[in-house]
């Protein structure tokens, strides 16, 4: 489980293609923290280290996470949004997130006003799936690239977010521009509250 807040964004040092499976060598601000079998979410992604050096940690993606998210478009010296697991006796100073991933989503503007930026993002609209609560509403949660935010101008499919000048600068956001494709998770408080009205 995590929380959204973001750790450091770590850089891809190398990427290894194995079948269906990417390995991903990144590294960051904690690596010596690390261990073996740990969970960190990377843009949002829940992924195990499998292996650890002085300097950097690799984890796999698995096809799946590769087809739901946006992992399977990295490079070389691309940021990533990296966050550990949360402790239980620390404050939640995001949201409940889970590090699935629900899908993907596409920048579609970028304004700034008065020192920070307002990002727009647009994704495929199904009436299913948003009655099974994988949807925004205004003043709700949304995850996008693993940074717990604020949703404002919630539609059917799309949504903006406020981001500050220090979430600008030490999170990915920093690189993303329109077109930009950007990993969803939507809040999992609204998703139990709609399978429970399922059952009325």
């Amino acid at each position: 489980m995590f929380s959204g807040i973001i750790e450091d964004a770590a850089i891809v040092k190398a990427i290894e293609r194995d079948k269906e499976n990417i390995h991903f060598t990144l590294g960051c601000s904690f690596v010596n923290e690390l261990k073996i079998d740990q969970s960190i979410a990377h843009n949002g992604v829940c992924l195990t280290v499998v292996n650890k050096t002085s300097d950097s940690y690799t984890v796999t993606a698995i096809k799946e996470t590769l087809e739901r998210s946006n992992l399977g478009l990295l490079n070389v010296g691309d940021k990533v949004n990296v966050e550990r697991s949360m402790l239980m006796n620390g404050r939640l100073d995001g949201h409940i997130v889970q590090g699935h991933v629900d899908r993907t989503a596409i920048c579609t503007g970028i304004k700034e006003v008065d020192g920070s930026w307002y990002f727009s993002f647009e994704y495929k609209f199904d009436k299913t799936m948003a009655k099974q609560g994988y949807m925004t509403v205004e003043k709700g949660s949304v995850c996008v690239n693993g940074v717990s935010l604020t949703v404002c101008n919630s539609q059917d499919n799309s949504f903006e977010v406020a981001i500050i000048p220090y979430t600008f600068e030490n999170t990915n956001f920093c690189r993303i521009k329109k077109d930009s494709i950007v990993n969803l998770e939507f809040d999992i408080v609204g998703k139990y509250i709609s399978k429970l009205l399922t059952y009325k």
